[in-house]
């Protein structure tokens, strides 16, 4: 009799070790990741650059040598009549302790308005294209010295919504983003979050792309989606006990609790009796 318990409990044992693995593995990233020292980074996904998109805001400064010559390309910081505010066309001024920010708004057709030059197509660009389109532009037909040009993104965002900690929007000053950076920023995925199911929502040009990603997997890290673009969405969605127990409402939970109370009882119960 002694034996049969002794064995009854190494099974049961044996059953909650197992369990425990399982539920490991499926809430840890990127298993299997991290046994070499040093990754090939033929197999790794390059950093890609922002591609600028409709709706961006930009600022847009030209530099050289001699500041007169690329002060016509840097638009200026206008008084409104009455008001002390600032006032630019096609663009909006943001001022600060060392001055001001001109900043380029993409219309809807993708296009700026840049001084001197006009209307400029500037949707599915890089920051380096762009720069060096407006460098042709200008250089050397109104400025005789090659001038410098920096572009910043004002507005490069994301989003994390579903079961995080802190869903919101995050704003990211260095414009680069990892999948795994975004979900630190939201604070991690909560117990409740399928980390196998991870919706990542990107607008790109005229159409929206959505992707499942799968953060257990080790390959992760080399997905082209790996790295975020400005305002790409992340949805974490809920697992199945989660999404089941928003379904009972408070009565149904207190009816079942009665129930498990009564089951428990009678149990005890019986247990004596015998």
């Amino acid at each position: 009799m002694r034996l049969k318990s002794i064995s009854l409990f190494v099974f049961l044992l044996s059953v909650i070790l197992l369990s425990g693995c399982k539920a490991s593995q499926e809430i840890t990233y990127l298993q299997g990741a991290g046994k070499a020292a040093v990754m090939d980074s033929t197999s790794m996904a390059p950093i890609p650059d922002a591609i600028i998109k409709k709706g961006d805001l930009m600022t847009i400064t030209v530099n050289s040598f001699t500041p007169e010559l690329a002060k016509p390309f840097n638009l200026s910081l206008v008084p409104t009549t009455g008001m002390g505010e600032y006032s630019q066309t096609n663009a909006t001024a943001m001022t600060s302790g060392s001055g001001g920010l001109q900043n380029y708004l993409v219309d809807n057709q993708g296009f700026i308005n840049f001084p001197l030059i006009g209307k400029i197509s500037v949707e599915g660009m890089t920051k380096i294209a762009l720069s060096e389109k407006i460098k042709s532009l200008i250089y050397p037909r109104y400025i005789t010295e090659e001038p410098i040009i920096t572009i910043r993104f004002v507005d490069f965002s994301i989003s994390v919504l579903g079961e995080v900690a802190r869903p919101g929007t995050f704003k990211i000053n260095n414009e680069s983003c990892t999948l795994l950076e975004a979900i630190a920023l939201a604070g991690d995925l909560t117990i409740s979050g399928k980390r196998d199911n991870v919706l990542l929502i990107r607008q790109a040009g005229n159409l929206r792309e959505s992707v499942r990603l799968d953060l257990r997997d080790k390959n992760l890290i080399n997905s082209p989606y790996y790295f975020l673009q400005q305002d790409d969405v992340l949805y974490v969605q809920p697992n199945d006990v989660k999404a089941r127990s928003a379904k009972i409402g408070t009565a149904e939970s207190l009816s079942l609790s009665a129930v498990s109370t009564l089951i428990s009882i009678t149990t005890l119960i019986i247990s004596i009796v015998k």
